[in-house]
């Protein structure tokens, strides 16, 4: 008698020994959105201020770029890769959007432009990845670097103001008698568009077969690079639109727009039930996540909590997420050794 090793397979099919109930309730996403759903009515009824309209608009107007990012920061995150270059990218297409503007281009080239700029960065950064064959954490830090240092040689430190005023209009704009901005439009076109990519797909079950095992993947005949190469340049691109809103929203183009934002993208993900290792991750449950950052950092600025504190306080979120989700899989390896309520996987010779 031989005892087959439990590989990502194993892994799999332990994911659908429960029944689909349980799978649905039980899971990290559903914790996060039952815990977004008790943050808000805390806030709500604790917080003064919080529950008015307007702080509903401002909310979704400050985590539209995260929620945007997040969309394919995702799906790069379930293969086991990264990309630290998103902030970055998001300050480079809103100098590029800027320094046209500022020559004369019509404002709808110059956004063109910027997100043609998104596709060749992503490239770049998927050709390296994928075809050179360095680590994305790697390459995506250099290009964190290079994107930055190219915004800031580009613009150095002044900033282009002046943009039409129709686009700057229709970036805060909200629909006749709603709290709702209309940036939520695109938003969920693209929401649509990567919930069926990722969950409906053979596209996006190869995306989960790569994280699982790269080996496995390619042997099961998933063309595993073209996969990673198509998603960098799908989060370089919308990286660039991002930063053109960014850049409307805000109205001012500067080389140091949205430092830092591929923190909180990680982050958001990571807290949504993304595994860092790859293989497994849904798209509601990082939405939720992000929604729930968002909302928790609201509420504690209406509070006059500084933001050094509220970093803290979502930095310390994020850990305890990630702990918790160790511990509980630790809990259910030690469950599943011999002895346990499931075995390894056994073969007669």
């Amino acid at each position: 008698m031989t005892t087959a090793p439990v590989t990502s397979s194993n892994r799999v099919a332990r994911d659908f020994d429960r029944p689909l109930w349980k799978r649905l309730v039980l899971s990290r996403e559903t914790a996060i959105i039952a815990l977004l759903v008790v943050v808000a009515l805390v806030a709500a009824l604790t917080v003064r201020g919080f529950a008015q309209p307007i702080t509903f608009t401002y909310l979704i107007l400050d985590v539209a770029p995260i929620l945007l990012i997040a969309l394919p920061m995702t799906l790069i995150m379930v293969t086991g890769e990264i990309d630290l270059s998103v902030g970055s990218m998001v300050g480079l297409s809103s100098v590029v959007t800027g320094v046209l503007v500022q020559s004369g281009t019509p404002f709808e080239l110059a956004a063109l432009v910027a997100l043609v700029v998104g596709v060749i960065g992503g490239a770049f950064n998927g050709f390296l990845v994928t075809v050179v064959g360095l680590p994305s954490l790697a390459v995506t830090i250099g290009t964190l670097a290079l994107f930055r240092g190219l915004a800031v040689g580009l613009l150095g430190t002044t900033a282009v103001t002046s943009f039409p005023e129709m686009w700057t209009d229709l970036a805060k704009a909200k629909f006749a008698g709603t709290p709702i901005p209309a940036i939520i439009v695109p938003f969920l076109v693209l929401l649509v568009v990567f919930v069926v990519l990722l969950h409906f797909t053979p596209f996006g079950r190869g995306i989960y077969a790569i994280g699982l095992s790269k080996e496995a993947a390619h042997f099961s005949g998933v063309p595993v690079e073209r996969t990673k190469f198509v998603l960098f340049i799908l989060a370089g691109v919308v990286s660039a639109f991002a930063g053109i809103y960014y850049t409307l929203r805000f109205g001012s183009a500067r080389g140091d727009n949205a430092t830092g934002l591929e923190l909180q993208v990680i982050a958001a993900v990571v807290l949504g039930g993304v595994s860092v290792f790859g293989g497994r991750g849904k798209i509601h449950g990082v939405i939720a996540a992000v929604l729930l950052i968002g909302i928790l950092a609201s509420a504690l600025r209406l509070a006059n909590v500084t933001s050094d504190v509220i970093n803290i306080i979502t930095g310390a979120l994020l850990v305890v997420s990630v702990v918790a989700a160790s511990f509980l899989a630790w809990v259910q390896k030690a469950r599943r050794k011999p002895g346990g309520r499931v075995r390894a996987a056994a073969s007669t010779a």
